[in-house]
């Protein structure tokens, strides 16, 4: 046989091999139902769908007609917008800036109380207006019957809003969560045992090495906590259960109820704590290998020689700082010889340096994986965090609110960052931190080490997310995984009513003993009187 024939019949094997490849991808994809939360929630949940479709899974996406970031059509998917009333606007801008003012002004506790009832009010409305978004889709009934017609293999859905969990509860579908908040809270305290006195409750600013006092305010924490659920969150999901579901539900026992938690951190990041085995740790699946700068930014950073450059951004929610505490941190920025790129979407402050440059959009992964990069001011989100762990890169974190002060603690209390406070925040102070931070080589070390423990895997974390959801694809659930434990009474999952009933014999066998001894005492004595008499 020729060279050319046999080249020729080689070409026919790999064509067919590509095609019989492409066949099976497409017999074995899955068709899985995505319902995703908006804002920076949504960059992870597009994540782990660009890695699903890539794979040949299906997906259909519900979101609402008012989604901030959420497109209305993808390559990735088919969109089902439903039409909503959800508009948050600048609630976040708004909130930000009488938090900053409480903290610089006057503390008094009617202001403390004020801009709490604010915060959990707008908590209470974004429940409400989609737990509405989820009873007119169920009122929808050619919508519900083309989701049911679709065979799903289950829902994808983040927790932090639970109509997704609802959803694949009425529609009795395989239920995967891409999570770390839930409606009530963070999501361990909901599945795993969570002790009181070494898991730190968000909100606490404690570790898991905890003092007396330091306990005590972790149990408040953690009853503000129960308060928020049952008394803000919950009463929405009661309302719609009345409404839609025949039996007496419950929102909590349906997110305990989830095949598989996939979740957003790890224990490089996170304190150790008792877990369980459906829950798939995929902190810093988002994190890859830096690309290329653009031409621009390049040249930019270049320009500072030795000395390299620092990022700042403050996250998804907030166009930007009031205008004073821009100037503020713009001239301490001034006064650096690192030069330094600034996603600002405020006014241009007045005080701005010649090294300093504003942008309203940065390729954050890729600054953070330059071989110049010195440091990041970052506000304490989860994604910012573990981008900057997985890069190796000191933090100086600027919380704002959520959950970004105990995600800057971890990064703290593992040497690999500072915190500094709004209250605290001005020129001296941001610039004192900066310096500390970029010139004490001890942040790089730590934070190295912690990349170096985030990498150091068997598999990673996005692949070892995607294999999980395919598993209970492939399986139709992962029941042997998950506890029934959250269906007992409280007082039986803590075996009160077993230490009760033990306690109860106990005293009973004494009281018994008792009683014995002095019936026979008695007699004894009646018996001694009597041959006396």
């Amino acid at each position: 046989m020729g060279s050319g024939t046999l080249q020729s019949v080689e070409n026919v094997a790999l064509k067919a091999a590509f095609l019989l490849a492409m066949f099976v991808q497409t017999c074995n994809g899955g068709n899985i139902l995505v319902f995703p939360v908006d804002g920076s929630h949504w960059v992870n949940m597009k994540i782990l769908m660009e890695e699903l479709h890539a794979k040949g899974h299906s997906m259909t996406l519900i979101r609402p007609s008012t989604s901030w970031y959420i497109p209305e059509t993808s390559p990735l998917c088919t969109v089902i917008t439903v039409p909503d009333e959800i508009r948050f606007d600048d609630f976040f801008d708004v909130y930000l800036k009488r938090q900053i003012e409480f903290l610089k002004g006057e503390a008094s506790v009617l202001k403390f109380l004020s801009i709490q009832w604010e915060f959990f009010d707008m908590l209470s409305n974004a429940h409400h207006l989609l737990c509405n978004l989820l009873s007119r889709m169920i009122d929808d009934r050619e919508l519900i019957q083309r989701l049911q017609n679709e065979k799903f293999d289950l829902v994808l859905t983040d927790p932090a809003i639970s109509a997704g969990v609802m959803l694949a509860h009425y529609l009795k579908l395989p239920l995967v969560l891409n999570a770390r908040w839930i409606c009530s809270g963070e999501g361990h305290f909901a599945i795993a045992p969570s002790p009181l006195s070494y898991i730190p409750v968000p909100g606490s600013g404690n570790s898991d090495d905890m003092t007396f006092s330091q306990r005590v305010k972790n149990v408040f924490f953690y009853g503000i906590m129960l308060i928020q659920d049952m008394y803000v969150v919950r009463p929405h999901y009661k309302e719609l259960c009345h409404k839609h579901f025949d039996e007496d539900c419950d929102v909590l026992a349906y997110t305990q109820e989830a095949d598989i938690w996939l979740m957003r951190l790890d224990f490089v990041f996170d304190f150790p704590r008792p877990t369980m085995p459906n829950v798939v740790y995929m902190g810093g699946f988002q994190c890859k290998p830096s690309k290329a700068l653009p031409d621009d930014l390049e040249a930019f950073v270049q320009s500072a020689g030795e000395h390299g450059f620092v990022i700042m951004s403050l996250g998804t929610l907030v166009k930007g700082l009031p205008s004073e505490m821009a100037d503020e941190i713009a001239a301490a920025f001034a006064k650096l010889p690192q030069k330094v790129i600034w996603r600002h979407l405020g006014e241009r402050p007045s005080t701005l340096g010649n090294n300093t440059m504003l942008v309203q959009w940065m390729p954050q992964n890729d600054l953070l994986g330059h071989s110049q990069i010195k440091a990041f001011v970052a506000h304490g989100g989860t994604n910012g965090v573990q981008e900057a762990i997985y890069h190796g890169v000191p933090v100086l974190g600027v919380p704002l609110f959520f959950d970004q002060f105990d995600n800057l603690l971890r990064v703290r209390e593992r040497g690999g960052g500072l915190i500094l406070d709004l209250s605290e925040l001005n020129q001296h102070t941001f610039h004192a931190s900066l310096q500390e931070i970029t010139q004490n080589p001890s942040y790089r070390e730590n934070m190295q080490r912690l990349s170096r423990l985030h990498r150091d895997q068997p598999m990673g974390p996005l692949d070892q997310a995607v294999f999980w959801i395919e598993f209970v694809m492939r399986n139709k659930g992962a029941a042997h995984l998950r506890t029934d434990s959250y269906k007992m009474p409280w007082y039986a999952y803590h075996s009160v009513d077993v230490i009760v009933t033990l306690l109860s014999l106990f005293g009973l066998l004494v009281l018994t003993t008792v009683a014995t001894i002095r019936y026979l005492c008695c007699r004894l004595c009646c018996r001694k009187k009597i041959k006396r008499e």
